[in-house]
This record gives structure tokens, C-alpha cells and sequence, in this order.
């Protein structure tokens, strides 16, 4: 689909990170100021809805859901996980996987809700560095699945 955001090869360095890549999905650290952390796990070809995949590929997709956010705890220590797959914007395949924290800025809506506060400059410093470390963690997770 050639209007398809999540389509693109290239990712624009303001949208976040390339992690991993595999055949048919890929990791992206999200360069969202108020969230560190937040990764989403794409399923590589347009598809619009789980169940249009096989059985198979929705294994191996949710397995490698489960590893980013395993790796995501293990690195951010959040108060609570996020994972969504919402796609009522972008009719593709992808997960949200968000650690979050009660001083979070949209902390205790969604992550699309609107900012109920901001968390002290401190504490977002320490968790963007935390974040840095999530590349090596979730390319290591991802290596215990095969």
C-alpha cells in the first residue's frame, strides 16, 4: 500500500529507532519525549487485522511481542506495562508496547489521553538513559527465541 506510514522502508529518525529487523517484523524504539521506552513490534507486510495472518505467524508475532516487553520490564522497571494494538489510524499490523509510571505525563489514562501532568525533569532524564540500554536487551530477547 503505497500511503501506508508503516509501510516505508525508511524510518524517519524523528519517528524513533530501528532495534531489530527479521522477515516479517521489526522493532522500533518510539522517540516520544514523554514516554522512554515505548517500542512497537510492525508486522513487516500490510495486513490490516491479526486474524489475517496464519497460526503460525501469529505465534511468532505475539512471541516476539511477549520478548520486547519482557525486555522493556527488565530495562525500565515501570509500574505497570502497556501493550496495545490499536490501528484505527494506520490499518497495519502493529503493537504498542509502553512501560509506564504513575509520574508519568498521561499517567492514569492511555498513552493517547490527554497529559495529566509532567514528571519531574530528573526523573525523565534517568529514564531516557535506562531507555538507551534497550536496544542490546531486546535484540538479546528476540536471539532467545530461535
Amino acid at each position: 500500500m503505497t500511503n501506508c506510514v508503516l509501510c516505508k522502508e525508511e524510518l524517519n529518525p524523528e519517528e524513533g529507532q530501528l532495534i531489530w529487523r527479521g522477515d516479517d517484523c521489526r522493532v522500533i524504539l518510539v522517540n516520544d519525549p514523554d514516554l522512554p521506552g515505548f517500542c512497537r513490534v510492525i508486522w513487516n507486510r500490510h495486513v490490516a487485522e491479526m486474524t489475517d495472518l496464519t497460526y503460525g505467524e501469529r505465534e511468532h508475532l505475539m512471541s516476539l511481542v511477549f520478548a520486547v516487553e519482557e525486555a522493556v520490564r527488565h530495562v525500565m522497571q515501570p509500574d505497570k506495562m502497556n501493550i496495545a494494538t490499536l490501528g484505527n489510524m494506520v490499518p497495519h499490523i502493529h503493537w504498542h508496547i509502553i512501560p509506564r509510571y504513575q509520574d508519568d505525563a498521561y499517567f492514569p489514562g492511555s498513552a493517547w489521553s490527554d497529559k495529566t501532568q509532567a514528571t519531574p525533569a530528573p526523573i525523565l532524564e534517568a529514564r531516557v538513559q535506562k531507555a538507551g540500554e534497550l536496544s542490546a536487551a531486546i535484540r538479546e530477547a528476540v536471539s532467545r527465541l530461535n
